[in-house]
């Protein structure tokens, strides 16, 4: 008995160091300068894309290769993370975007100035856009982890969804900026050299005043699909599977509870909602695709271009409100299950779609265009959380990479399909999107499970 230590076992453990209101800070400023740029870019890419007189249709297939190499790169990221530490990751995906940025405002500027061809301009923007898709994906999933490492389970939620707030705020901050930093020296492509600065700022503050991981918690680096637009899904989902046992000196966690079997595309609990988030994705993906240009010939805007980023950024400013508006507040507020989340998300996304395509003012283009965003805003959460309720615990980690993928791959071809069709013929780019918005509401009719099933089934 001489031996025995009456210290009780939890108090042998050490706690996690709670992550300081500073530090919080800087890793919001990571998140939030992305999504601001990228916003800001998809504000005055439509006017920049008719000051070179190239077709809409190119403009955004020069993001094509960014948003492929995102899906690509993002979980090589994300795994890497889990070994290398996060703040190096970070600072490989700030520098990304800040090579990304100034790269592509360099070469546009060059193209405006008439120093490249249209072609050539458009050629080395997608190539510099590509250092983002394949470095800036390193960032978000690194931050999520830094996070959730470091906090334990009763304050992660909380810790996350203010992380996650920040790609919300960022699309909001980007097109409401972007007409601001038209500078006259340096034209439409002075918010990608804005951007590039702001981040650089951020880069320094992240060397000298983030600590090198050491976590007390396990946590993995999860994928979190591109901020490409102001819509975009930006939920950070905390490590449901991970419980609150220390982490070792090197920051590994407690080993695995046993092998988990791998989920199949093709599983009947995860199919329907998989094809909803395909089809609504490439709706909303479209959409976005096609708006800048969509305002430039409502408004008449085509021959004087500058002009045409400030109605863009009004819009998209709108949009990204309204989507906040959907995710921050309805979905909480009336407690929409992912059913029934999914199709009134649609059913509102047809809805605007109808009213702005139909309205030759900025008010209308404008509240149609929020309508839109709203439902978008309902959809994607629902379809995400859908998805995982409908498998187990354990396999969590494999539906949020698979939800991951699905959202990224919305991103890849569906905005220069939508702006290929609605040059052919407005109406065909918008009957296109409806039709998407229509087959997912048919489909959550038909075979998504009922919300009261879901919340019943407990797994």
């Amino acid at each position: 008995m001489a031996d025995f230590d009456p210290t009780p076992l939890s108090t042998s453990l050490p706690k996690a160091p709670h992550i300081s209101r500073g530090r919080m800070v800087l890793l919001f400023s990571v998140m939030l300068v992305t999504a601001a740029g990228n916003t800001a870019m998809q504000s005055v890419m439509p006017s920049i894309g008719t000051a070179l007189g190239v077709a809409d249709v190119w403009i955004s297939l020069a993001y094509t290769w960014s948003a492929l190499l995102w899906v690509i790169c993002a979980p090589l990221w994300a795994r890497r993370s889990d070994h290398r530490g996060r703040k190096s990751m970070m600072a490989v995906g700030l520098v990304g975007f800040i090579a990304s940025m100034a790269l592509c405002g360099l070469m546009l500027w060059f193209g405006l100035a008439g120093l490249l061809s249209a072609t050539a301009t458009l050629i080395l923007f997608a190539a510099a856009r590509s250092l983002y898709g394949g470095f800036g994906s390193a960032a978000p999933p690194a931050v999520q982890a830094y996070v959730a490492s470091r906090t334990p389970r009763a304050e992660r939620t909380q810790a996350l969804a203010l992380i996650a707030s920040s790609f919300g705020l960022g699309t909001v901050i980007g097109p409401a900026l972007a007409p601001l930093l038209i500078f006259p020296a340096v034209g439409l492509p002075g918010p990608f050299f804005a951007f590039a600065a702001i981040a650089v700022v951020v880069l320094v503050a992240l060397r000298l005043r983030l600590p090198n991981d050491a976590p007390s918690y396990a946590a993995r680096g999860v994928v979190v699909a591109a901020p490409f637009s102001a819509s975009s899904n930006s939920s950070l989902a905390g490590d449901d599977e991970s419980d609150d046992t220390p982490a070792d000196a090197e920051g590994r966690g407690p080993p695995s509870a046993g092998d988990i079997p791998r989920l199949k595309w093709q599983d009947p609990r995860l199919r329907p909602w998989l094809i909803a988030g395909l089809l609504g994705g490439h709706a909303q993906a479209a959409t976005l695709g096609i708006i800048g240009f969509f305002i430039l010939d409502r408004l008449g805007l085509r021959g004087d271009p500058t002009a045409g980023a400030g109605p863009i950024g009004l819009v998209l400013m709108a949009g990204a409100i309204a989507t906040l508006l959907a995710q921050w507040g309805l979905i909480p507020m009336l407690k929409l299950g992912p059913r029934a989340s999914t199709m009134w998300g649609v059913a509102l996304a047809a809805t605007g779609t109808i009213i702005f395509a139909v309205s030759y003012d900025l008010h209308a283009i404008s509240l149609g265009f929020a309508i839109a965003s709203l439902g978008f805003g309902l959809y994607r959460p629902g379809f995400t959380s859908g998805a995982s309720l409908a498998v187990t615990r354990k396999e969590q980690g494999q539906v949020g990479g698979m939800v991951a993928s699905v959202n990224g791959a919305a991103y890849v071809f569906a905005p220069a399909i939508g702006v290929w069709l609605y040059g052919h013929h407005p109406v065909i780019g918008f009957s296109a999107i409806c039709a998407l918005c229509l087959a997912v509401y048919v489909l959550g009719w038909r075979q998504l499970t009922h919300d009261r099933d879901l919340m019943l089934d407990q797994r």
